[in-house]
């Protein structure tokens, strides 16, 4: 799962300031090739304006502990069609929001709709830790002063009609289970978990599993756009929000002001293919990770040998678990875990080499504050409900789906070609596999009468891989691309080239010159 927000919440807890818990691929691409026609997607309903906004600075209390300074804080809730196709019927999901703006905002040109990713993390908190500026690597003044920003929770996510139906306990077996069943038995039991899981979705939720795509999502969008009073749509999406914002623009092109890309998904890819290819992400970014830490033991202390440190914990604790606070069993799955979060920043990768070494020396606790985080698992053992939304949402917006066979060939033919990440990331097929809800894919076609839309790519991301953005940008017809030779998951506003850049496209819808790349610093 690709997300700003799981960055977010890793960089701080690592003190400097997510392969998913039930096995599905961090990003789910698609199979689907059927263009959309300019203006396919059904209008708004809500009324300009209609937003019934009421201040709720108990949220940024809530997760920071205060609100930012010079910023306001209000919220409102709109509903929307369940489905779509068929709004008549009176069925609604409840859509959350929230509006962040600024004691200096001027000449205000709109608002700036943003979406951290997952699928399944919450915009509105996203939207409290841009707030902040840089203290938390967020919105930049020159952006805040002249727009609100306006986050929202999808719906199945967080605070909008919240998907709910794996437990608490299924969640930890699914995130402790040894990430690359190689027996028949450990393989079928991985394949049991997740057909329990979806069969327990389905009794809950029946028919109504498929309302929680990307497509929906994405006609709730324009509504939100409407109930706020603007007339054309500025966004900033990441990771998964890349895919979300390609669907709208395809769906309304002519409601398009300025759409930001980052972390770019390439909705052409098929499942299978984007699974591998994200299994290779993760492998570059360990790679890149080794390089650093391998000549500087001062500030790695896994050093000389970053892989094998890694790889021995992960094999070991197959084994014999490292048991923490409260009888915890750091099992390979949750290791595991926590070198994934960890690749998400390059400010990571020191948080893994300190958890490594603490582990080796038998303390757990800096492995499952990582993993926690990629996780959105709480103290007292419970979690969000981002991996149910996950789930949901990455599932119904399948075409295809390899069977329980499939998954075991590509495992093994994986485990040979990208070593540590291919089998786990193969296995993370099996939820999608097993699924049973229905599919309600997203359109792959040009964005036909949109303006520019600026797709940002990073060379070093392990979960969208680089060349996913050339592919993004090219299959919208209009998508014009700016590269990022830096490491980590998301681009902006990491440098003063990006920032510079993505600042000018949301203000003044000042596209960058073809071929712009950005340094490392």
């Amino acid at each position: 799962m690709g997300s700003r927000f799981r960055l977010l919440a890793v960089a701080l807890l690592a003190g400097i300031l997510v392969l998913t818990g039930c096995t599905v691929p961090v990003v789910a691409p698609n199979t689907g090739d059927g263009a959309v026609a300019p203006g396919a997607g059904q209008p708004a309903p809500a009324a300009s304006g209609q937003a019934a906004w009421r201040p709720c600075p108990d949220v940024p209390a809530k997760l920071v502990g205060r609100g930012a300074n010079g910023m306001t804080y209000d919220c409102a809730t709109i509903k929307v069609p369940q489905d779509w196709s068929n709004a008549g019927n009176g069925q609604t999901f409840d859509v959350a929001l929230i509006r962040v703006r600024s004691s200096k905002q001027h000449d205000r040109i709109g608002s700036l709709l943003v979406n951290p990713g997952g699928p399944g993390a919450s915009g509105i908190n996203l939207a409290v830790y841009l707030s902040f500026g840089a203290a938390f690597q967020g919105i930049p003044a020159a952006v805040t002063d002249r727009f609100d920003i306006v986050g929202f929770d999808p719906r199945g996510v967080d605070r909008s009609s919240p998907v709910e139906c794996i437990s608490d306990a299924q969640l930890d077996q699914s995130f402790g289970y040894v990430p690359d069943p190689v027996t028949q038995p450990e393989f079928d039991g991985l394949v049991d978990l997740n057909r329990t899981i979806g069969k327990e979705c389905q009794a809950k939720y029946g028919d109504k599993l498929k309302l929680f795509s990307t497509v929906q999502t994405a006609k709730d969008m324009d509504a939100i756009r409407s109930a706020v009073g603007d007339q054309k749509m500025t966004y900033l999406g990441y990771s998964y929000g890349t895919l979300l914002g390609a669907t709208y623009a395809q769906l309304f092109p002519q409601n398009v002001r300025a759409l930001v890309l980052d972390g770019a998904v390439d909705p052409r890819q098929s499942f299978v293919a984007g699974s591998e290819s994200q299994a290779n992400g993760f492998a570059l970014a360990f790679d890149n990770f080794a390089k650093w830490c391998d000549p500087n033991p001062a500030q790695c202390p896994i050093a000389p040998d970053a892989k094998a440190a890694v790889t021995t914990q992960i094999d070991k604790a197959e084994v014999s678990p490292v048991t923490g606070a409260k009888g915890r069993q750091a099992t390979a799955g949750w290791v595991f875990y926590a070198v994934i979060s960890s690749l998400y920043t390059q400010a990571g990768w020191q948080a893994l080499a300190s958890a490594i070494k603490s582990l080796e020396g038998g303390n757990p606790a800096e492995v499952f504050q990582l993993a926690d985080a990629y996780a959105e698992r709480r103290p007292d053992g419970t979690y969000s409900n981002l991996f149910d939304a996950n789930i949901a949402i990455n599932c119904a917006d399948q075409k295809t789906v390899p069977d329980v066979a499939q998954v075991r060939t590509d495992q093994g033919d994986w485990r040979k070609s990208v070593p540590l990440f291919g089998a786990p990331l193969a296995v993370g097929m099996l939820t999608c596999a097993v699924w049973p809800g229905g599919h309600d894919p997203y359109p792959t076609g040009p964005a036909t009468g949109s303006p520019p839309i600026l797709v940002v790519g990073t060379t070093g991301d392990p979960a969208t891989p680089y060349a996913q953005a050339p592919a993004l940008a090219n299959m919208l017809g209009v998508g014009r691309l700016l590269t990022w030779e830096g490491e980590g998951h998301t681009a902006y506003p990491q440098t003063n080239c990006v920032t510079d850049t993505v600042d000018a496209y949301i203000l003044n819808q000042t596209v960058p010159p073809e071929g712009k790349r950005c340094p490392p610093q």
